[in-house]
């Protein structure tokens, strides 16, 4: 896949283990930006970079307001923090209200994202337990970025992917194993 900038992945229930198969099969010199939001919920500590980043080979870090995205590196949306793309591409942090009972929301990250990258965007719904990134998907898909959701028979949790199916119909359906193939066929640009 030629021209994709960044991509982003929204993942709630069983996201955690949903990723643990797809991020450590991400080389190390991954040519893009990876922007990630789980939904944790806010009184408990964010661990996310430190597991991550000891079983893959891109860099693994938890995202900072007003950091430049760098490709090889996978961002993690802080414990209660909106994580958003500005227009010159640096990544901010907001502690606005809950979307979708979330903060972070992944309608948050996919639709500022959208704004930003358009169609050099690669968008990855996974499994979840409400419809948040549903519209966030479709604001991609209409940005004409690339949208790829979990299969919903055999995502942990259905109920995001189908949610996300309703939004974009036209979206490429993928088993775990297939995302791993969509974003190993990113090139450099």
């Amino acid at each position: 896949m030629k021209g994709i900038k960044a991509v982003v992945i929204g993942t709630s229930a069983g996201g955690v283990q949903a990723l643990l198969e797809v991020l450590p099969q991400l080389p190390a010199d991954f040519p893009v930006p990876v922007l990630a939001v789980i939904h944790i919920p806010a009184d408990r500590s964010n661990v996310l970079a430190p597991l991550f980043a000891s079983k893959c080979k891109v860099i693994v870090k938890e995202a900072e307001d007003k950091e430049a995205a760098a490709p090889g590196v996978v961002y993690f949306a802080p414990s209660d923090y909106h994580l958003l793309v500005e227009v010159n591409g640096d990544l901010a942090l907001s502690s606005d209200e809950a979307v979708n009972f979330s903060r972070p929301s992944i309608d948050i990250l996919f639709e500022t994202a959208a704004d930003t990258y358009g169609e050099g965007l690669m968008a990855i719904l996974m499994t979840g337990a409400n419809d948040d990134g549903a519209r966030g998907l479709k604001a991609i898909s209409a940005a004409g970025g690339h949208v790829i959701i979990e299969d919903p028979a055999t995502a942990y949790a259905r109920a995001m992917p189908e949610a996300g199916l309703k939004f974009c119909p036209n979206a490429r359906v993928e088993s775990l194993h297939g995302i791993v193939d969509q974003l190993r066929a990113i090139e450099a640009l």
